[in-house]
């Protein structure tokens, strides 16, 4: 999909959903070519699960959603049924498809529901990442604090400025150059969407780093929210940590959790009540 073809559905979709709160959803990991006909590349570990899942519980708490995905990663419902085919059978006269996955078809209806509801935009490159994240934010720009930008996706710490045009020669040593990325959150807030809701993510291995660097990222940035998490605990542990408000409020799922609660459902019940905060006082 070119960018230049993005546009109208993008307009589309706004002019149809005029009276709902709308959230950008970034979900996936951005991969890095290491040539310009790429063979090689750097990637970035995320199957898309927080976005893929948040982008549900948004749905059903009335939003519509625009879900920028690394192609082939987790996308909402569908992430349910990875390994679909495996539970596939034939009935006895090899006529009928019968599937024997539970709850399937209430999922399926779920997804029919919502299907006007959420907008797919894919992206594999972190350039194609970048200029994507700039165009869509162009469009959420004059719905003002009505829009969140919700930043799950794993983007490329670093980049390789300088491409080689063919396949990298495997005869000798490889040694990589590699830059800083530009921050994706310094342009969302300060250049793309100003009076938007803009929630990142910070995710840490080590646990005396993750609440200062969340808190860094706040006092930096100048966003409204950083969703710290633990790589180690991030299903079933999450931190919101706000601007002007000096404790973090700790989200925990219980331990034996039988019910089978995704953390998710909690998160995004909270984050949706934190916008409408936003949007009531920022209209």
């Amino acid at each position: 999909m070119s960018n230049i073809a993005l546009d109208q559905p993008i307009d589309d979709f706004l002019k149809n959903h005029q009276n709902k709160r709308i959230v950008f959803i970034t979900s996936g990991g951005t991969q890095v070519p290491l040539e310009k006909n790429t063979v090689r590349f750097i990637d970035n570990f995320s199957m898309g699960t927080r976005g893929a899942s948040s982008a549900e519980y948004f749905l059903r708490a009335g939003y519509a959603v625009i879900f920028m995905h690394r192609e082939e990663s987790l996308k909402p419902f569908s992430r349910h049924f990875p390994n679909i085919f495996n539970s596939l059978t034939l009935d006895e006269a090899a006529e009928i498809v019968v599937c024997k996955i539970p709850n399937i078809a209430s999922i399926l209806k779920e997804k029919q529901k919502y299907e006007e509801a959420i907008l797919y935009i894919p992206f594999k490159t972190f350039d194609q990442y970048m200029t994507r994240l700039e165009q869509i934010c162009i469009h959420l720009n004059p719905l003002g604090s009505r829009a969140m930008v919700y930043l799950a996706a794993a983007v490329s710490d670093f980049v390789v400025t300088e491409l080689p045009t063919h396949k990298i020669a495997s005869n000798s040593e490889l040694h990589l150059a590699l830059s800083v990325a530009p921050k994706v959150i310094e342009k969302v807030v300060n250049c793309f969407v100003p009076k938007a809701f803009i929630v990142s993510f910070k995710l840490e291995t080590d646990e005396s780093k993750l609440l200062p660097k969340a808190k860094a990222a706040l006092s930096k940035y100048g966003h409204q929210l950083v969703i710290a998490n633990m790589l180690s605990t991030r299903k079933h542990k999450v931190t919101l940590v706000r601007k002007d408000v000096e404790e973090g409020e700790e989200i925990n799922l219980p331990v034996d959790n039988t019910n089978e609660i995704e953390i998710e459902s909690i998160i995004i019940d909270r984050v949706g009540a934190l916008h409408q905060e936003f949007l009531n006082t920022n209209k």
